[in-house]
C-alpha cells in the first residue's frame, strides 16, 4: 500500500546510476506518449501523473536524507541526481509534441479541465514556445540554477556546522536553562566547560538567556557572517533568474513567479506589503521603545543593539506576564505533545492516527497511519529532534501522493514532518519550547493538506496545485490553536509529576502571544519587501547590500550591525521555493486569522460545524480551484484583512 522508506548507506553510490536509468526509461515512454495517434486524458495525463509519483517515490527518500542524515555520501548522490532531475524536466516541459498532445485533450470534467489548464501554463513556462536555440538556453539555466541552489544550502549546511563557542566561566551561563545547559556541558582538563554552536537550539539558548553581551556579540556575529561564499552564488542565481524571466517574455522574475500565484500583479503585492507596514510601524515603535527603557532600567543600556533583542525581550515577558518558555517547558514533552495534536486533529476532522513501530532513518522517528472511517487513507512520519547531521529549520515534505491511475488503482498520501527540537539527553526527554509547539502545529497543518485530500487526479491533489502563496494558510491556521487553553490542555502534563499544567501559565503564554508581534510583523516585511523588490529587476553585487539597507531604513526598529550578512543565509528565496514569493507568509496569514475566528467563539469554544466545512472545502480539495473561490465557497465571503491585524492585536498606527 505505501513505499517503503529503504536506502541503503552502500547503496548511495549506484542511486545517480539508477536514477538515470528511471529517467531514461521515462523519456522513452514519453515519446511514445506523444507520438501516438487519438490519445485522450488517460492515455497522456494519468500516464504523466504515474510517472511523477513514481519519480517521487524514487527519489524523495535520497533528498529527504540529504536533509536529516546528511553525509558526504548523500551529498554525493544528492548533487549527481538534482542535476540529472534539472535535465529531465527541461526535456520533458520544452517537448512540443507533448505540448501539442495535450493542448488538444478536451474534457468536460471540472478536475481534469483545471488539469489540462494548469499543464498548458506550465509547460508555456517552461519553454514550451520557444525556439530550439531558446529552449537549450532555458535548459542550461535550470540546471545551472538547481546546482546554485543547492551549493548555498550546502555552504550554509557547513559554515553552520564549522562554528563553536566555549564557555568556560559559570557567570557567563547564568540563567541558560538546564535543559540546555545539559547539551552545552562537557569537561575538559579537569573542569566543565560549555559549547554554543549555531545549530539553532543552541544558537537561540544563548541569544535568549546568556547574560555575557560580548559572548552574545560574539554568536550573534558569527550566525550572521556565515557563508560568505553565498554572495557570489546569489550574484548568479540572481543574474539566471533574470535572464530566465526575460527568456520567457517577462519584464522581471517577480512578473514571471507571479504567474503561478494568487496574486495577480507586482503592484498588487507591493500594496499590500506597504499597507501592513504603514499599519504596523507605529506599534513596532512603541514596543522597541518600551524595550529600550527596560533595558535602561535593568542594566543601564543605552542603544540597544541586534544582539540584544531576544535577550531583554525574554526578561520583560518575564516581567510583564510572570512567564518565559522555560517556565512551560517540563508540559511540553515531545511524545505527549505529538499525540496531543494528533488528538486535536482526529477531533476536530474526523480522522485516527495509529501508531506504526517500523523501523526506519532514527531512532527518534516516528510513523502513523491514518485512518477515515476505519479505512487506511494516509501515513505520516515525524522526525523532531535536532542533530549535527540535520539542516537547520523546520518543514514538512510530501512523498506519496492521493491519485486514481489509469488502471483505477487508488494511491495513498504520505509525508514527513521535520523538525529541530532539543533532543532527549542523558535520560530526559525531549522538552519542547511553547514555539516548538506552534512550530508543530504549523507543520502539522502543512502535512494534513497533503494528507486530507480528496482528489483523484494528482496534480490537484493535496498540496499540488495550490498557488504558491496561499500554501501557507492551512498552517497557519492551525498554528493559531496552539495558543488556546482548552488545546494545551489537552497535552500539557509536566513530564515527571504528571502534574497538569497550571491555568497560570495557560494564562500567560495567551497573554504573551501578542508581545511584540509589531516587531516580528516588521521583521517578517522586512524580508517580504526585500525578496520581492529584489526579484523586481536585477541586483548584484553591493546593490543587493544596499537594497536591504534601503529596506531596513523603513522597517528595521534597531539599526543592524554593518557586518550583519542576512542575506547570505536567505535559504528561504536561494535555496527553497519562496523567490518573490516571501511574501506569501502575510498573504496566507491573513486567509488563516480570518477562518480561525470563524472557527471559534469568543467563548474559546471551537465550531466542529465550521471546521467540518474547513476540511471538505479546503482541505480535501487541493489544487482544484483558486483558493479565493473555496474560501468564498466555504463562509459565503471573502477574507477581510482586518483579522491579521486582530489576531496580533496591532493597531493601525494612526
Amino acid at each position: 500500500m505505501f513505499a517503503r522508506f529503504d536506502i541503503e548507506k552502500e547503496r548511495l553510490e549506484e542511486f545517480p546510476q539508477r536514477l538515470g536509468t528511471l529517467l531514461d526509461e521515462q523519456l522513452r515512454k514519453i515519446e511514445e506518449i506523444a507520438a501516438a495517434k487519438d490519445a485522450g486524458y488517460e492515455d497522456v495525463i494519468k500516464r504523466l501523473e504515474e510517472m511523477d509519483e513514481q519519480r517521487a517515490l524514487f527519489f524523495t527518500p535520497l533528498s529527504h536524507l540529504n536533509s536529516v542524515m546528511n553525509s558526504e555520501e548523500t551529498k554525493k548522490a544528492y548533487e549527481e541526481s538534482i542535476a540529472q532531475l534539472s535535465l529531465f524536466h527541461s526535456r520533458v516541459s520544452q517537448n512540443r509534441a507533448l505540448y501539442e498532445k495535450i493542448k488538444a485533450i478536451e474534457s468536460d470534467d471540472i478536475y481534469r479541465k483545471r488539469v489540462l489548464q494548469n499543464e498548458i501554463r506550465d509547460f508555456r513556462l517552461s519553454g514550451a514556445d520557444l525556439d530550439e536555440e531558446g529552449k537549450r538556453e532555458l535548459e542550461e539555466i535550470d540546471l545551472k540554477l538547481s546546482e546554485l541552489s543547492n551549493r548555498f544550502a550546502q555552504n550554509l549546511l557547513d559554515a553552520t556546522n564549522s562554528w563553536e563557542m566555549v564557555v568556560e566561566s559559570e557567570e557567563d551561563v547564568e540563567g541558560i536553562p538546564e535543559e540546555e545547559l545539559a547539551k552545552a556541558r562537557f569537561e575538559e582538563d579537569g573542569r566543565v566547560k560549555y559549547r554554543f554552536t549555531l545549530q539553532m537550539p543552541s544558537y537561540i539558548a544563548y541569544m535568549t538567556y546568556g547574560p555575557n553581551r560580548e559572548l552574545r556579540e560574539k554568536i550573534y556575529r558569527a550566525y550572521t557572517t556565515r557563508a560568505p561564499e553565498n554572495a557570489e552564488v546569489i550574484d548568479e542565481i540572481l543574474r539566471l533568474r533574470e535572464k530566465k524571466a526575460r527568456l520567457l517574455g517577462f519584464d522581471s522574475y517577480a512578473s514571471y513567479a507571479l504567474q503561478t500565484r494568487d496574486a495577480r500583479s507586482e503592484d498588487e503585492v507591493m500594496s499590500f506589503l506597504e499597507n501592513l507596514l504603514k499599519l504596523s510601524i507605529a506599534a513596532g515603535r512603541a514596543e522597541i521603545e518600551e524595550l529600550g527603557r527596560f533595558a535602561l532600567r535593568e542594566d543601564g543600556l543605552e542603544e540597544l543593539e541586534s544582539f540584544d533583542i531576544a535577550y531583554y525581550s525574554q526578561k520583560l515577558k518575564r516581567e510583564l506576564f510572570d512567564y518565559d518558555e522555560n517556565m512551560s517547558r517540563p508540559y511540553f514533552e515531545k511524545s505527549r505533545v505529538v499525540k496531543g495534536v494528533l488528538g486535536i486533529v482526529e477531533e476536530l476532522f474526523g480522522y485516527t492516527f495509529r501508531k506504526n513501530d517500523m523501523r526506519l532513518w532514527h531512532e527518534s522517528v516516528e510513523c502513523y497511519d491514518i485512518y477515515r472511517d476505519g479505512e487506511l487513507s494516509a501515513r505520516i512520519y515525524f522526525d523532531l529532534e535536532a542533530r549535527r547531521e540535520k539542516r537547520g529549520g523546520a518543514w514538512m515534505h510530501d512523498w506519496e501522493t492521493r491519485f486514481l491511475d489509469s488502471r483505477g488503482e487508488l494511491h495513498l498520501p504520505s509525508a514527513f514532518v521535520v523538525a529541530n527540537f532539543s533532543p532527549a539527553q542523558g535520560g530526559e526527554p525531549s522538552l519542547l519550547r511553547h514555539d516548538d509547539v506552534v512550530t508543530l502545529f504549523h507543520e502539522m497543518g502543512h502535512a494534513i493538506h497533503h494528507l486530507f485530500s480528496a482528489m483523484d487526479e494528482r496534480s490537484i491533489s493535496g498540496i499540488n496545485g495550490v498557488a504558491w502563496d496561499v500554501v501557507e494558510f492551512p498552517s497557519q491556521f492551525l498554528e493559531n490553536f496552539a495558543y488556546e487553553a482548552p488545546i494545551l490542555e489537552r497535552f500539557a502534563y509536566h513530564y515527571r509529576s504528571g502534574e497538569k499544567i497550571p491555568t497560570e501559565i495557560l494564562g500567560a503564554i495567551k497573554r504573551s502571544k501578542n508581545f511584540q508581534a509589531a516587531m516580528a510583523m516588521l521583521r517578517q516585511l522586512e524580508f517580504a519587501i526585500f525578496d520581492f523588490r529584489l526579484h523586481m529587476k536585477l541586483y548584484q553585487g553591493a546593490e543587493v547590500r544596499e537594497l536591504l539597507e534601503s529596506v531596513r531604513e523603513r522597517t528595521a526598529l534597531v539599526k543592524t550591525p554593518a557586518y550583519n550578512r542576512f542575506e547570505h543565509g536567505f535559504s528561504h528565496i536561494f535555496a527553497g521555493g519562496y523567490a518573490a514569493g516571501y511574501y506569501s507568509y502575510k498573504w496566507a496569514e491573513v486567509l488563516s486569522a480570518d477562518a480561525f475566528f470563524a472557527c471559534v467563539a469568543e467563548d474559546g469554544s471551537f465550531d466542529r460545524e465550521k471546521a467540518d466545512g474547513y476540511a471538505k472545502n479546503i482541505l480535501s480539495q487541493g489544487g482544484a480551484e483558486d483558493m479565493s473561490t473555496l474560501y468564498k465557497r466555504w463562509l459565503g465571503r471573502r477574507a477581510r484583512p482586518e483579522s491579521l491585524l486582530e489576531l496580533y492585536d496591532i493597531g493601525s498606527g494612526e
